[in-house]
């Protein structure tokens, strides 16, 4: 399967379930992750408000904790039905992008969150994209990924394109498009690790 039939089945699937998805989405507690992005940034001795980018938006769910915290947040997702509802949610600029057509501006953002959304890029696209989030970070910008993790399978699971990298082969993709890892931990906490599915990293352009 071509990535752009990936990436259209899988759109597809968040346009005609995206009201499902905010009910089932809405109310996750991922402070963990939001925490893990702005210390990182706060770290790098960043005066607030931080310029983030919060790529695979979805409905909006994680721009109205950013905006809450004072901070200077755009969206960006390819469902077009998850773009137009986080716009109405949250007052925000939110980019209609697919992530295997970026246009992003260089040297711009001070963070970027990928919150469960860089699991549906295509292997063989994941070393442009990262390479063009470094490129749209400031010098010394922070990443912060979660995915669900696996044994570096891919393909479609029902009507949604998913990769499931383990450990290892995230680090080498990360650090082969110049980003070095500050932390990585297991989700949810305080489960044995067969139990936690999620892999969330924190990295910084190198």
């Amino acid at each position: 399967m071509s990535s752009i039939e990936a990436s259209k089945r899988t759109l597809a699937h968040y346009n005609q379930s995206a009201d499902q998805f905010w009910v089932g989405t809405k109310d996750h507690d991922v402070s963990q992750n939001y925490a893990a992005l702005l210390d990182a940034i706060d770290d790098n001795g960043i005066e607030p408000p931080f310029s983030i980018l919060d790529v695979g938006c979805g409905p909006g769910r994680d721009l109205i904790y950013f905006r809450a915290q004072g901070h200077q947040v755009v969206g960006l997702d390819g469902s077009r039905a998850f773009v137009d509802h986080a716009r109405d949610l949250t007052g925000c600029e939110v980019w209609h992008q697919d992530f295997i057509k970026l246009d992003l501006p260089a040297e711009y953002f001070d963070g970027i969150f990928a919150n469960a959304s860089l699991f549906h890029v295509p292997t063989k696209e994941l070393p442009r994209v990262l390479g063009e989030f470094h490129t749209s970070l400031k010098p010394g910008g922070i990443l912060f990924a979660s995915n669900p993790r696996g044994n570096n399978q891919e393909g479609m699971q029902g009507e949604r394109y998913c990769c499931f990298h383990d450990y290892e082969t995230w680090l080498k993709f990360l650090s082969d498009a110049e980003f070095t890892e500050l932390s990585h931990y297991y989700r949810p906490t305080g489960l044995p690790r067969e139990q936690q599915p999620w892999l969330a990293s924190v990295w910084q352009k190198s």
